[in-house]
């Protein structure tokens, strides 16, 4: 299902040339936002409006952004940990 919408925002050029290269990680979150939207089925997303998708992929974008963030927090905690253990000895 997510990846038919994924198909529409290629066909209507919205992706950018990075969310291409991560085309299973913009499926994934597609199929979130669709569950949390209640679009279950490819014909449902044939009908959506480009406003509707560009809403979806707006959120998308979202979920990534905040998961980026927390990878990169937890990465500079990490960073922080192992420096310190360092400085320890």
């Amino acid at each position: 299902m997510s990846e038919f919408a994924y198909i529409r925002f290629l066909s209507l050029d919205l992706l950018t040339e990075e969310e291409k290269n991560n085309k299973n990680e913009i499926i994934e979150l597609t199929e979130q936002v669709l569950d949390a939207e209640g679009i279950e089925c490819d014909s449902k997303i044939s009908k959506v409006s480009e406003e509707k998708l560009k809403e979806i992929l707006k959120e998308v974008r979202k979920i990534r952004k905040k998961r980026r963030m927390n990878y990169d927090e937890e990465d500079e905690s990490s960073t922080i940990t192992i420096e310190e253990t360092r400085e320890q000895r």
